[in-house]
């Protein structure tokens, strides 16, 4: 049997290692705030776009569709060519459309601006892949869960500040202000984090993401206009229907292809199911919360119910819900370590049902609206911290990227569909004074009960989640019994750079369409052994703490025997 190897160090853990997960955070931080940027002025938009309230809900449901959509597509393209690289594109874009949005007060330029804004909530999924790759394994769970609640986070920081520039200045520079962060976050990204050298093979689904961008748009923008159409209209009732016939056509493309854009072959295994479909209700439960209490706590007292804040009281009032996001992560991961990220999924989602449940009766006073920020971002943060950490359990290593966008694409539908459901109700429920729709408390506790409902169906699919694997180490066995349990395969030791051995490294096997096709731990003498399923062209990846990570390149002929290769990690790499 022969075998050929081709040593390349697969990331960076150096100097600037320490600095990836605070970086890769900072971007995701960016990305939300640019989602929540105009939700201080959301009552004020459709007086500043000279626009009707359900066309002004578009301003912010194009930056939550194209954000759908963009998350499977950076996802899929960052396998393929490079997370780093998709992650300075998906930056680049939204810093492009933040500009287009700073000058002007056109609506249709505007949602255009926005749109391209949405492009960066591809930043999750590639910073999570990118964590993937590069980080030590004992410290994957913590920082997912942060890169994961820092949506949460940004937004939590972004209403307070981003009312205080709406307040006192053009509320344009909310934009010039988005387009500097990401900028920063370009930089910060081309310094501090090193491309990945996991690939996956295939081609990019063009087709896929033209159907499942037109699919969304048909199925999003009856909602926001049914009101207004009628909802039994031929237009309303049409577009609906086209929506189910391109989204199953769809469907069918990309079970048809090789290399599909969503792998719905993968979507079907339980963990991931509903790990996914739980991730349209959390969207719906989190975005509940951002549109409601801003516009309670902004309206006047002599309205009867509204507390009379200022825009910039109200953003301080609502911050918590992503400050306590970010308080969260850690909790998780010693929650998550314990009981595993199903129970903490459903913890997460308990708490933020009794939030919304509270909150119905919790709206007339403005501490009562910090109480329920608080209490809906402690069960956000844990729900949000669970879902990576649940999917990445489920798929194989070169597949993280496009199931993480997969995974932030059903969340994103959640978002996108909450914000055009509760644009919906609250303009349909407005009182209208002097030409300006006041948004009704009657409308504001429907809102909650719709993200109540959504929270109860997302907690019910959480149940059916596959539950933990058990517990304790995995176990090594000794050097014969791996020969004896192995049969055909590949055998050898982890080398350090000195040569001695390396104990507890990872040993993945990844066939030639970069899956997973087996995994192992080294012994306490380094010896490794894994079996293949059949013959061909193998990538053997290794990682160890203290160590570089290494790829190597081997044939296995597939006949009963094994291929002895030992595999040599490099000397952590120092980059200037």
């Amino acid at each position: 049997m022969t075998h050929t190897t081709t040593d390349r160090p697969a990331g960076g853990t150096g100097r600037t290692g320490g600095a990836i997960v605070p970086v890769l955070a900072f971007a995701g931080i960016v990305v939300a705030v640019m989602q929540t940027l105009l939700v201080p002025v959301i009552q004020d938009l459709p007086q500043l776009l000279s626009t009707s309230p359900s066309n002004a809900t578009w301003v912010l449901t194009s930056t939550l569709l194209s954000g759908a959509v963009a998350t499977p597509i950076m996802g899929r393209l960052g396998d393929l060519y490079g997370k780093r690289r998709m992650l300075i594109t998906s930056l680049s874009v939204m810093v492009v459309g933040a500009l287009v949005s700073a000058l002007t007060s056109d609506l249709l330029t505007m949602i255009a601006g926005r749109a391209l804004q949405g492009f960066a909530m591809g930043a999750i999924p590639l910073g999570i892949g990118l964590m993937r790759d590069m980080l030590p394994r004992e410290k994957l769970p913590s920082a997912m869960a942060l890169m994961s609640s820092s949506i949460g986070v940004g937004g939590g920081l972004a209403l307070p500040l981003a009312a205080l520039i709406a307040q006192h200045s053009d509320w344009h520079a909310l934009f010039y202000g988005a387009a500097g962060l990401g900028a920063l976050a370009i930089v910060l990204t081309l310094l501090v984090v090193p491309e990945s050298r996991m690939r996956a093979e295939g081609t990019f689904d063009v087709l896929g993401a033209i159907g499942l961008s037109a699919g969304l748009v048909l199925f999003l923008l009856p909602i926001t206009k049914g009101s207004d159409w009628g909802w039994t209209s031929p237009t309303t009732l049409g577009l609906f229907g086209a929506s189910a016939v391109v989204l199953l056509l769809w469907g069918v493309l990309e079970l048809r292809l090789k290399a599909p854009l969503v792998d719905l072959r993968t979507t079907a295994r339980p963990a991931v199911l509903f790990t996914n479909l739980a991730s349209i209700m959390v969207g719906v439960s989190f975005y509940v919360v951002s549109l409601v209490l801003p516009q309670l706590l902004q309206l006047p007292t002599s309205t009867g119910y509204g507390l009379g804040q200022s825009m910039v009281m109200a953003g301080l009032i609502v911050a918590p819900l992503g400050l306590t996001m970010m308080f969260t992560a850690p909790v998780y991961a010693r929650l998550s370590a314990k009981y595993g990220p199903k129970v903490t999924l459903i913890l997460g989602m308990l708490i933020i049902a009794i939030g919304y449940g509270a909150g119905l009766g919790l709206m007339s006073a403005a501490w009562q609206s910090l109480v329920i920020a608080v209490v809906l971002g402690a069960g956000i943060g844990l729900a949000y911290s669970s879902l990576p950490a649940l999917i990445v359990g489920a798929v194989p290593a070169s597949e993280t990227g496009a199931a993480n966008g997969l995974n932030t694409l059903m969340r994103s539908i959640g978002t996108s569909v909450s914000s055009a459901v509760i644009g919906m109700v609250l303009a349909n429920t407005a009182n209208h004074v002097d030409g300006v729709a006041i948004p009704t408390m009657h409308g504001f506790r429907v809102s909650f009960l719709i993200a109540t409902g959504a929270v109860a169906v997302g907690l019910l699919l959480a149940l059916f989640l596959p539950g933990r694997r058990p517990a304790g180490k995995p176990q090594l066995l000794a050097s014969s019994e791996q020969d004896a349990a192995l049969g055909s395969g590949f055998r050898g030791r982890v080398l350090g750079a000195d040569g001695s051995p390396v104990a507890r490294a990872k040993v993945t096997l990844i066939d030639q369409r970069g899956r997973q096709a087996g995994a192992t731990l080294s012994g306490e003498d380094g010896s490794y052994a894994l079996a293949v399923p059949s013959q061909g062209a193998y990538v053997l990846a290794a990682r160890a703490f203290g160590h570089g990570p290494l790829a190597s390149s081997a044939t296995h002929a597939g006949e009963a025997g094994t291929v002895d290769l030992d595999l040599s990690l490099p000397g952590e790499t120092v980059s200037a």
